[in-house]
């Protein structure tokens, strides 16, 4: 059975990016030592332009082969003229509203999010699949996520989009480990308890 991973970044008070979702004053903390960090962890889960850009677009992925995102994370992309930004993995996007994807790498899941998810896991072999934003998804998705892994970076948005858009659903997870880094950055894992 292949885990899901819901691998986010997010603000010290649990904020993915300020009300609209834009979470790019979290950039900032990306130097160096956590630039390799993600390389040398988590290649695939930088986008395939960066990747090109950084020069290391010829890094295996490590964890995860699929990667699914909701309709305004992908709407990100689709402004800058990227049409399958994670182009190195499978790619699904949620989305209710887009009927017809504009690149044929990019699977759109109309209907029953959930028991796609479940197909997806089920699958044999293979990397993880990678949940990539945004919060109502993640919300949608709650009782399937088997592992978080939280990057939290040094700032305060004080209001904005939650980790999860959903209502209240408490789930336990365990601790697996936590890493910090010298820009503030502290990366925690968590398994889903069950």
């Amino acid at each position: 059975m292949r885990k899901l991973t819901y691998f986010i970044a997010c603000s010290l008070d649990g904020f993915i990016g300020d009300p609209s979702g834009d979470g790019s004053a979290m950039v900032a903390f990306v130097d160096e030592a956590y630039l390799d960090f993600l390389k040398s962890e988590y290649p695939e889960t930088l986008p395939t332009h960066g990747r090109r850009q950084l020069g290391c677009d010829d890094l295996e992925n490590k964890r995860f082969d699929t990667v699914i995102q909701g309709r305004g994370s992908y709407d990100l992309a689709l402004e800058e003229g990227i049409t399958s930004p994670y182009a190195h993995m499978r790619e699904y996007v949620a989305s209710r509203t887009l009927t017809e994807s504009p690149d044929p790498n990019v699977e759109i899941i109309g209907d029953d999010l959930v028991a796609r998810v479940r197909e997806l896991k089920a699958e044999d072999g293979g990397l993880d699949i990678y949940l990539c934003g945004g919060s109502q998804i993640a919300g949608e998705l709650l009782d399937e996520i088997d592992e978080l892994v939280i990057k939290s970076y040094p700032i305060v948005y004080g209001t904005g989009m939650p980790m999860f858009g959903s209502g209240l659903a408490i789930t336990e997870f365990t601790l697996d480990g936590v890493r910090t880094f010298g820009n503030g950055a502290v990366v925690r894992t968590y398994s889903r308890k069950r």
